[in-house]
C-alpha cells in the first residue's frame, strides 16, 4: 500500500477504504445485473448457494491471519519501545551511586540520546529510513563513558556493569525497533485478500441475481464487513506510521531533567518567596518590623531565621 494512504488520518482512511469498496461492489452489482438479463441468467440462477460459505470462510481465514501478523508487529514495536525506556531509566537511577559530575554527564547523555531518537529517527522509522548501520552516538559515548570510571566502592563497581547492561539493553531494544519498522504486508497477501473479496461479492450477486433487492441487500452487508476488515488491517499494517502508531511517549516519560543545578535554583527561588511570605506575615501590631537573613547555595535548600529589633528601626 503507499504511503501516503497509511499516514491519513483514521477518519479519511475509513472514507477512502468504504468509498472504495462500497464503488467495487456497485460495478460487480451492475455487470452481473446487465448479465443476468440475458442468456447466461440461467447460468447465473445454477450457482449453489452452498459456494458461499467456503468462499466466506477462506476471506476470513486471510484477514485473521493478515490481522494477526500486524497486530503482532504492533505488540513487538511497543515491547521494543518499553525495554528501551526502561533501560535508559535503569542507567538514570544508577548514576546517582557516582559522584555528581559523572551522574550528570551520563544525565545528559541519556537525554541527548531521547531528544534525538523522539525528533529525528522517529520520522525515520515512518519512512523505513532507520539503518542498523547508524549508531546513536549519544549512546555510544555514554557506554565508553560507564566504562571508563574508576569504581571505588563495591557498590559503584556492581553499578558500573548494571549501567554498562542497561545500555547494551537499550541499544538491542533500538535495533529490535528498526528491525519491526520495515515490517508490513507485503503486496502478495494484498493482492490475494483483494481477489478473496471481490469473488466472494461475484458469487452473493450470481446466487441472487433474480431477486435486484436480495442482491443488493446481501452485496451491501458483505461489502461493509471487507471494508471494516480492511481498515483494521491497514490501520496497522506499518507500526510506526499513522493515527495508532507506536509513539516515543515511553521515552519520553523518563528523559531526565536538563540540569540538576538549575533545577536547585528552581528550588531555591521558591523557598526565598515562601520565606518571605511567612516573614510578612510574622510583622508585629507594635510596629517592629522583621529583619530575615537569608542563605541559599546551588545544591542546598534555603535556610531563614528572623529576628526582632527593640526599636522601630531595624538592620538585616
Amino acid at each position: 500500500m503507499s504511503d501516503w494512504l497509511h499516514e491519513l488520518p483514521l477518519r479519511w482512511m475509513a472514507v477512502v477504504l468504504f468509498g472504495s469498496t462500497f464503488a467495487a461492489t456497485a460495478v460487480i452489482y451492475a455487470v452481473v445485473i446487465i448479465l443476468a438479463g440475458r442468456e447466461t441468467s440461467r447460468s447465473f440462477k445454477a450457482v449453489s448457494p452452498g459456494l458461499l460459505p467456503p468462499l466466506g470462510i477462506i476471506f476470513g481465514l486471510f484477514v485473521a491471519f493478515t490481522a494477526a501478523q500486524v497486530w503482532n508487529d504492533n505488540e513487538r514495536a511497543q515491547t521494543a519501545v518499553n525495554r528501551e525506556a526502561s533501560s535508559l531509566r535503569s542507567v538514570v537511577l544508577l548514576s546517582s551511586i557516582f559522584s555528581s559530575d559523572s551522574e550528570g554527564q551520563l544525565r545528559t547523555l541519556v537525554r541527548d540520546y531521547i531528544e534525538e531518537t523522539a525528533t529525528t529517527e522517529w520520522p525515520m522509522l515512518a519512512r523505513e529510513a532507520a539503518t542498523l548501520g547508524f549508531t546513536p552516538p549519544a549512546l555510544l559515548t555514554a557506554l565508553r563513558y560507564t566504562l571508563g570510571l574508576v569504581p571505588v566502592t563495591e557498590g559503584q563497581k556492581i553499578a558500573q556493569r548494571e549501567i554498562a547492561t542497561a545500555i547494551e539493553n537499550a541499544l538491542d531494544a533500538r535495533r529490535q525497533r528498526i528491525l519491526i519498522s520495515r515490517s508490513e504486508v507485503n503486496p502478495v497477501k494484498w493482492v490475494c485478500l483483494l481477489l478473496q473479496a471481490a469473488c466472494a461479492l461475484v458469487a452473493v450477486a450470481m446466487v441472487h441475481s433474480d431477486n435486484r433487492v436480495t442482491s443488493g441487500i446481501t452485496m451491501t452487508l458483505f461489502a461493509i464487513g471487507i471494508a471494516a476488515s480492511l481498515l483494521l488491517i491497514l490501520a496497522h499494517d506499518r507500526p510506526f506510521v499513522g493515527e495508532v502508531s507506536v509513539g516515543p511517549g515511553p521515552l519520553l516519560q523518563v528523559m531526565p531533567a536538563p540540569d540538576k543545578s538549575q533545577s536547585s535554583e528552581m528550588d531555591c527561588g521558591s523557598a526565598f518567596r515562601h520565606s518571605r511570605r511567612l516573614a510578612m506575615r510574622d510583622v508585629d501590631i507594635s510596629g517592629h518590623n522583621p529583619a530575615t537573613i537569608f542563605s541559599c547555595s546551588n545544591h542546598a535548600a534555603t535556610s531563614a531565621s528572623f529576628f526582632r529589633m527593640g526599636s522601630r528601626e531595624s538592620r538585616c
